[in-house]
């Protein structure tokens, strides 16, 4: 696979939500790789410390839901001077994976168990909508609270308001510590609302108004959506290898 075919790729899955966002503010590439790529190494954040461990076992294209941050001084430079020494490409796409039909809300939902998806998140005035899922057997908050630790593989923050048993899920990964998205939660008749930040207002909200809440990390919340593109791109090219690159948990809840 070379970057032709991968660009063409991402055309093919992305389709609107790639003219919706401008590249190399929401999607971008940059592509030091010399040839194919043979090996696809996947995860949430480019660091330095990815670009090493992505050396490390030969990947020849990191796949990743953000780019190095601007604001994070030096970081972004540093991580390209790290792929160009190592020729290594990498390829991010933000936003239109969080609104993809197997991006990011909707492979955490159905990881939970939702298969039945109500509301797609979308993009509206600057601000990611909640998605909605509803799973087949309703669980108790302490059930479902274990199946986020479980799949999260760390601390998670939650808050139990009310004893109702959680069916319908609403949901933003990442940075979903608005207020106006748990009154949405709220007006969708949720019995939980998830999200991968927190933030005073938002738990002084929950609080207020009885929404049972659980905050995971804004890695470890949006690495299943990653995980999900990763897999398409090998169900289309089924001669590369996909390896997750692993991040440290160092979003500590609580």
């Amino acid at each position: 696979m070379n970057i032709q075919r991968f660009r063409s790729h991402m055309d093919e899955l992305f389709g609107h939500l790639l003219k919706d966002f401008k590249e190399d503010e929401e999607y971008g590439y940059c592509n030091f790789s010399s040839g194919n790529y043979k090996k696809i190494g996947y995860t949430t954040n480019i660091t330095p410390e990815i670009v090493l461990q992505a050396a490390e076992k030969n990947i020849d294209l990191i796949v990743t839901h953000h780019d190095a941050w601007d604001f994070v001084y030096g970081m972004k430079e540093r991580c390209v001077q790290l792929l160009k020494e190592h020729n290594i490409a990498h390829f991010y796409i933000h936003l239109p994976l969080d609104y993809a039909e197997f991006g990011t809300c909707n492979s955490l939902l159905r990881v939970l168990g939702a298969s039945n998806i109500i509301q797609q998140s979308r993009h509206v005035q600057g601000q990611s909508t909640i998605g909605i899922g509803e799973i087949d057997t309703p669980l108790t908050m302490d059930k479902l609270v274990e199946a986020m630790k479980n799949l999260l593989g760390e601390k998670i923050y939650f808050q139990q308001y009310n004893n109702r048993e959680i069916k319908r899920i609403g949901m933003v990964t990442g940075a979903g510590n608005g207020t106006n998205q748990i009154r949405e939660a709220l007006e969708s008749n949720c019995d939980v609302y998830i999200t991968g930040e927190k933030s005073l207002y938002s738990i002084q909200y929950a609080k207020f108004i009885n929404m049972n809440i659980i905050v995971g990390s804004h890695t470890f919340t949006e690495i299943f959506g990653v995980r999900s593109l990763a897999h398409k791109i090998q169900e289309k090219f089924q001669d590369i290898e996909v390896f997750q690159l692993i991040e440290e948990h160092n979003e500590v809840m609580g």
